[in-house]
């Protein structure tokens, strides 16, 4: 970068030379930064769609045999699972029916 010169010794034809060059150097890199913005966003997009087509579920499917030995360890998990609720919920005895007052309503 250059020094920036004195600004109390430039006449006004040369502040106004200078403010005209750093306006002109704005525009340049504010046109740099959308263009470099757009890209950006571009490849951002490009590589959300190579993840998306890389991940997709047809990548994901299983053999049947792997389908079967899932549902296997499934329904394991859930039979521990409910062994587990019902060790640490016993069993609610049912309540005794309540008796019918003696006395009729006034």
């Amino acid at each position: 970068m250059t020094a920036s010169p004195n600004l109390d010794q430039l006449t006004p034809e040369q502040l106004r030379a200078l403010a005209a060059q750093l306006l002109t150097q704005v525009d340049a890199m504010g046109k740099k930064i959308h263009r470099d913005q757009t890209v950006i966003e571009q490849l951002t997009h490009e590589i959300a769609w190579f993840k998306r087509h890389k991940f997709a579920k047809r990548s994901e499917q299983l053999s049947p045999d792997q389908g079967s030995l899932l549902d296997d360890l499934l329904d394991t998990d859930i039979a521990a699972i409910e062994a587990e609720l019902k060790a640490v919920n016993p069993p609610v005895a049912p309540a005794e029916p309540r008796q019918q007052p003696r006395r009729t309503p006034l």
